[in-house]
């Protein structure tokens, strides 16, 4: 690849670094029981408290290679169900350019269930996520008029997510808008980075098998970025079996996005590419705790490292109450 097109990759690299700092970024952590982490409608919903840590690290052996680290916690707030609440911390690195924050969530729940044979129940959500980013200029040897450099600048800066999910029987959905309002960091300069964070996220699934023996989950997950335009699907296909001590599930998660970039290579030849990346993950419910591991692979000709994504996610369920409801509904009734 010519010299031009290696600058033009590291300038994206750059960009995408630092206007993507939105808070959690929407990886596929969800498809590991943490449907929470991105929809603020699902604090609450199960039948027992959910506790979770994940841990990413994208291209090891590369120096100051993005990772991000979260913790959440939700759980009902009443005996019926009708309320819950929720917690996440993170910690997100990606170069010189780093961010910490924390959301706090609130839901409502609303049954329509006529008794434990089914399930029909309407989800509301509301995070309030407050965020301070970095941008570390100490190691900065090369000035430039816009760049402070030798300081480490901080902002901080106050959003919402709002959502909504619907699960009837075996089948769901979910509609979350990621960063609601209008807000802009200060580390730049005015009009270098907008204020519109806003993302939508549209997910839908459903399980089909018993829950006694093996179900499968097929399932699909679209976003939308609304300033730059930028769209995206996940196609997934999840797999329970159940166990004396729990379940083994496993599955693939193909994403790719509906924009792509051109680029040439060789004697003048432009070719155009988009990003996909495939995802195998497994894990295991062992009473009330879970293990789950997932790795990305990046498709494609053009790409920083041959290397993955490696995501580890443990949780605790707490608190557990009778199963509510009999259906296969992994994300509410365990």
């Amino acid at each position: 690849m010519k010299l031009r097109n290696l600058l033009l990759l590291n300038l994206i690299i750059f960009f995408q670094s630092a206007f993507s700092q939105e808070g959690i970024a929407v990886y596929t952590d969800y498809l590991t029981d943490n449907y929470y982490l991105i929809h603020p409608s699902m604090a609450g919903a199960a039948n027992c408290a959910k506790l979770r840590v994940t841990g990413r690290q994208q291209w090891f052996g590369q120096q100051d290679a993005p990772s991000l680290q979260t913790m959440s916690f939700n759980t009902s707030l009443d005996e019926d169900g009708k309320s819950g609440m929720g917690i996440i911390a993170f910690n997100d690195k990606n170069g010189y350019h780093s961010q910490t924050g924390g959301k706090l969530s609130y839901a409502h729940h609303l049954l329509f269930s006529r008794s434990k044979a089914d399930l029909n129940m309407l989800s509301f959500g509301l995070s309030a996520a407050f965020v301070q980013s970095r941008l570390d200029e100490t190691a900065f040897t090369v000035f430039d008029p816009q760049v402070y450099g030798g300081i480490t600048q901080k902002d901080s800066y106050f959003n919402l997510d709002v959502g909504a999910s619907y699960h009837y029987m075996d089948f769901f959905t979910h509609v979350t808008v990621k960063n609601f309002i209008a807000n802009r960091r200060e580390l730049y300069l005015e009009g270098v980075e907008s204020d519109n964070l806003r993302k939508y996220l549209w997910s839908l699934g459903a399980n089909f098998g018993d829950d006694e023996s093996i179900s499968v989950e097929p399932s699909f997950m679209f976003q939308i970025t609304e300033y730059t335009g930028e769209k995206s699907i996940d196609l997934n296909a999840k797999v329970y079996k159940a166990m004396e001590f729990g379940k083994l599930w496993g599955g693939l998660s193909y994403r790719r996005s509906f924009d792509g970039a051109q680029y040439t290579e060789g004697e003048g030849v432009v070719n155009d590419q988009k990003l996909q990346w495939i995802t195998p993950f497994v894990g295991v419910n062992f009473k009330q705790f879970m293990v789950g591991y997932s790795y990305n692979q990046v498709m494609g000709n053009v790409k920083f490292d041959n290397a993955g994504y490696h995501q580890i996610t443990i949780g605790m369920n707490l608190f557990c109450k009778e199963k509510a409801f009999d259906c296969n509904c992994p994300a509410v009734s365990n």
